[in-house]
């Protein structure tokens, strides 16, 4: 259990030195490890259903989107999709393209009483590279982590 408090305690610290409102960030890496680690942790992946099903899946995440496709607009369900599949006594890695939508997911989440929800940095796909490519520059499918194109 000690890797376990070990890589939370990192993510608080980063959480903390970023100022944000929910228990910490993880690298995904990190997100991976406390995934396997935490009994009953879930990864929540917020991207859109498009993104899932043309940019790539993560074996057994819980998939609800943040934003509908198409138009982009607030899934004003996410919520309740959260509550019906996820406890709130649960460590909750919420993760999307690139770590902004996921982060506004663990601050919604937690303003609704999750008290261990961490947002996982670099998201699936990572940031743009020099050439405003993704893919190549942090995130899962970089880090090598499990994957699948639907």
């Amino acid at each position: 259990m000690g890797k376990l408090t070990d890589l939370l305690q990192l993510a608080q610290e980063r959480g903390q030195a970023l100022g944000l409102p929910y228990a910490g960030a993880l690298t995904p890496t990190e997100a991976s490890q406390v995934w396997q680690l935490a009994p009953g942790a879930k990864l929540v992946d917020v991207r859109t259903r498009a993104e899932l099903d043309w940019v790539g899946r993560i074996p057994d995440a819980v998939e609800i989107e943040w934003n509908q496709y198409p138009g982009g607009t607030p899934n004003l369900n996410f919520l309740p999709q959260l509550k019906r599949q996820v406890d709130r006594e649960a460590v909750v890695l919420f993760l999307c393209r690139s770590g902004a939508r996921s982060d506004q997911a663990a601050r919604a989440a937690t303003a609704a009483g999750y008290n261990a929800c961490y947002n996982v940095l670099e998201g699936f796909e990572g940031d743009k590279d020099a050439n405003e490519q993704r893919n190549k520059v942090g995130g899962w499918r970089q880090a090598g982590l499990p994957w699948y194109q639907s």
